[in-house]
């Protein structure tokens, strides 16, 4: 029997979270037989014919439309949503990116809670190093938040690009304006929890922004005790062991595996299953001979072991500790750089 040619849409709307999979195994046997998809979708499933159409013309949400709004293209999708790039046509048109919600999510109240959370935080928080909220909104069935447009690329596609570390004292800058973004977060009693490259944008002026607040919690919470909070490649041991508490050291933790990636061009421990690079996290020290080899400073080891040490009390214990230290080592390194150059020049 030859496939309808509505089961790629059929597909699509299970795909985005719009039907659940067992809904559309139940619709296959009319859609085969002849019956018209919409149809089914409007009778058998309950859908208004206007969120039918309405699914059509955007392709299930892979091309948004949203008034006010005239979408330019997508910029990433994650778990949880989707972003795209957008012109604000009753702000002057000003650019600015649209993080929705997947279909799927907007029906679990807990991801919804954690979503309007999230955009609610981007809104109340005003530090040039995190990205800006300019508040959430809902058209029809869709879920989303409107914020700040940042031009650039995350450090894991930086990194990507380059197929090399980044030389270290434009890695120390860069964790350097992430702590400040951290420290900010910290005055105002919140954790990030899923501190990574991946979360953190480079623009083309070299401004740092940390992005993605959707773990973010006040300092102490309670992690769920049958899951660890975070991208396990990152995660403090702490926070590795459900049910386990997160505050600013465990981001110092993240920040120093990020730190680690940035200079040495791997992660701190090897991939593999989430349960594995948890158990090297809490159980395994850190190895890095690289760090000890040429082209790396004292100071940058003394950082990354500082940062990553197993027990949290041995971390740096303050954002204002940490801030310190590292820009005692970036401004020595310009001024020796100056100094050097000078020299040079004169020669």
């Amino acid at each position: 029997m030859s496939a309808h040619p509505d089961e790629g849409f059929l597909a699509l709307l299970v795909q985005r979270g719009h039907l659940d999979l067992e809904q559309a195994r139940a619709l296959l046997p009319e859609l085969r037989a002849g019956a018209e998809l919409d149809g089914l979708l409007t009778g058998r499933v309950g859908w208004a014919p206007e969120k039918v159409l309405l699914l059509r013309r955007t392709r299930a949400g892979e091309e948004p439309r949203l008034p006010g709004y005239e979408v330019l293209g997508r910029l990433g999708v994650g778990g949880t949503a989707e972003v795209f790039k957008a012109r604000d046509k009753r702000e002057g048109g000003r650019t600015v990116a649209l993080k929705i919600l997947s279909a799927r999510l907007t029906r679990e109240a807990a991801a919804l809670r954690a979503f309007v959370r999230e955009a609610k935080m981007l809104t109340e928080l005003d530090h040039p190093g995190l990205c800006r909220g300019f508040g959430i909104k809902k058209a029809g069935e869709t879920v989303f938040a409107v914020l700040e447009w940042i031009e650039g690329q995350t450090l894991l596609e930086l990194l990507e690009q380059r197929s090399a570390p980044l030389p270290e004292g434009q890695a120390l800058e860069v964790v350097l304006q992430v702590a400040e973004a951290l420290a900010h977060l910290g005055a105002a009693g919140l954790v990030h929890r899923d501190v990574k490259p991946g979360n953190i944008m480079i623009t083309p002026r070299g401004e740092v922004k940390l992005i993605d607040l959707g773990f973010c919690a006040p300092a102490g919470e309670q992690a769920a005790a049958d899951r660890a909070t975070g991208t396990a490649e990152y995660l403090a041991p702490e926070q590795a062991v459900g049910g386990g508490a997160a505050d600013l050291r465990s981001d110092v933790y993240s920040l120093g595996a990020t730190l680690f990636q940035l200079t040495i061009g791997r992660l701190p421990f090897e991939p593999g299953e989430d349960d594995d690079v948890l158990r090297q996290h809490v159980m395994e020290r850190l190895s890095s001979p690289e760090l000890k080899g040429h082209g790396h400073s004292a100071h940058l080891r003394y950082f990354i072991e500082k940062m990553m040490a197993k027990e949290a009390d041995l971390r740096y214990q303050s954002w204002e500790e940490l801030i310190g230290d590292m820009r005692a080592q970036v401004d020595g390194a310009r001024r020796a750089d100056f100094k050097g150059g000078s020299q040079g020049r004169g020669a």
